[in-house]
């Protein structure tokens, strides 16, 4: 009998050799080393009818629309795959190399500077495209096994104060805020049943470090930890909804190696524990959701930011005041992906998200639609601070008006800005579902 599945594993090195600097807190880090190798890493499946799926996985902090567009161009060119069968996940760690159109104005670059992410953006395409390629290469008959696990140090950082939470830990008092501590667990075995990969979430900032030298931050020392026990196998991150969440305490390098070892050790319970395997079939769809803006900035509102104390913001005005005056018309919105995979009909649910969608989007879509839910946040665009209603009311840093320092021609989303994702998941849901 035909296996119900066939799967394919590769990883590729994508630490720069090139003086690019690192990704994240807006400042000028220069590299000076590396902790561990950065990777591509992707698993591409196939169903017993030949559809097929491609996820990738990467230690980029963002992966940009323009990088993701150029992905999608060239992987139905070459692969004859639509857009809809590939999911490209970052884990959003801040210890990779910036990217060409991520985060605009965050960075006082000067044009050296931005030839080299220029270069390190086009090696990344090429570093995706062949990890595709070589997954694509190993198809063989698989199964697919799902578990979950925990792991707790991913704190709520809107409801906790960091400088307090090492003394409420101490004293075992309770941290405030939703959180999600699942570690939802995709084995893949091959051949006489090997362990080949293991495809593992978890909502939580890859920001525990913020120094120079390239990292996968706790991610990539779980993935090492993975590694080390199953030899052979190939890990995989992938960021669920942490966009409110961090690990705390952070910025050392042990804290960094403990939550990879604690994440791990959530994975290997998760193989351990009750598993299910999962039956045939594939179906994918996608969407880009309409988010509107609250308000769009007009003229005299980006003459009154160019001067702001903040530097990112008097660079995100004065870059915007040059492009009305090259003749643009801001939109009223932007385009934002969503995403949804079937596998072996209910058994498993990937949602794919873009932007940093924050932990509700994960409790809600798993509560609405039951065991086997993975919400995949981080997923194909990078776009912004993505705030359920909830944290949109709160306001704050995830919820209110920030979206200058990713570039948009707005301070803040729409105030349905959940109600538009959600309808959008659902549409998906139901197609693949259907």
């Amino acid at each position: 009998m035909a296996a119900a599945w066939k799967a394919g594993l590769s990883r590729v090195v994508m630490t720069p050799d090139r003086a690019v600097w690192l990704a994240g807190y807006g400042t000028r880090r220069v590299p000076e080393g590396t902790l561990h190798d950065l990777w591509v890493k992707t698993l591409a499946l196939e169903d017993a009818a030949g559809r097929r799926a491609v996820l990738l996985t990467t230690d980029h902090m963002g992966i940009p629309k323009g990088l993701y567009d150029d992905l999608c161009r060239l992987a139905e060119e070459r692969f004859g795959l639509e857009r809809s069968q590939i999911m490209a996940t970052f884990s959003h760690n801040h210890c990779g190399p910036c990217l060409r159109g991520d985060l605009v104005d965050y960075y006082p670059s000067d044009a050296a500077q931005r030839r080299l992410v220029a270069d390190t953006t086009d090696a990344a395409l090429e570093q995706l495209l062949e990890s595709m390629a070589q997954a694509l290469a190993d198809l063989a008959p698989a199964r697919l096994v799902q578990g979950e696990g925990c792991a707790t140090f991913a704190v709520n950082r809107r409801n906790n104060r960091e400088a307090e939470v090492p003394a409420m830990l101490a004293a075992g008092l309770p941290l405030r805020g939703p959180v999600d501590h699942r570690v939802p667990v995709l084995a893949v075995t091959r051949g006489d049943d090997r362990l080949d990969g293991i495809l593992f979430g978890y909502a939580c900032h890859p920001t525990t470090l913020a120094g120079t030298q390239w990292c996968g931050d706790y991610p990539g020392f779980a993935q090492l930890a993975l590694e080390a026990a199953h030899p052979g196998v190939t890990a995989m991150f992938i960021n669920t909804c942490g966009a409110d969440q961090n690990p705390i305490p952070r910025l050392k390098v042990e804290f960094c190696e403990a939550y990879g070892r604690q994440l791990a050790a959530g994975v290997e319970a998760g193989l351990a524990g009750a598993c299910r395997e999962v039956g045939g079939g594939l179906r994918t769809a996608f969407e880009f959701v309409e988010l509107a803006y609250e308000r769009v900035m007009t003229r005299q509102d980006l003459i009154g930011f160019s001067t702001s104390a903040s530097a990112i913001q008097a660079r995100w005005a004065r870059r915007l005041l040059g492009e009305l005056d090259r003749g643009a018309e801001f939109a009223a919105g932007y385009p934002y992906p969503v995403q949804a995979w079937s596998l072996g009909g209910r058994d498993l649910l990937l949602i794919g998200l873009g932007g940093e969608a924050v932990v509700d989007y994960a409790l809600r879509f798993s509560r609405e639609f039951g065991p086997g839910t993975w919400v995949c946040g981080y997923a194909n665009d990078l776009v912004a601070y993505i705030p359920s209603r909830r944290v949109w009311d709160e306001g704050g840093y995830e919820g209110g008006p920030h979206l200058d320092e990713y570039g948009r021609p707005a301070l803040r989303w729409a105030g349905d800005v959940e109600d538009r994702v959600a309808a959008g998941v659902h549409r998906l849901v139901a197609s693949v579902r259907s």
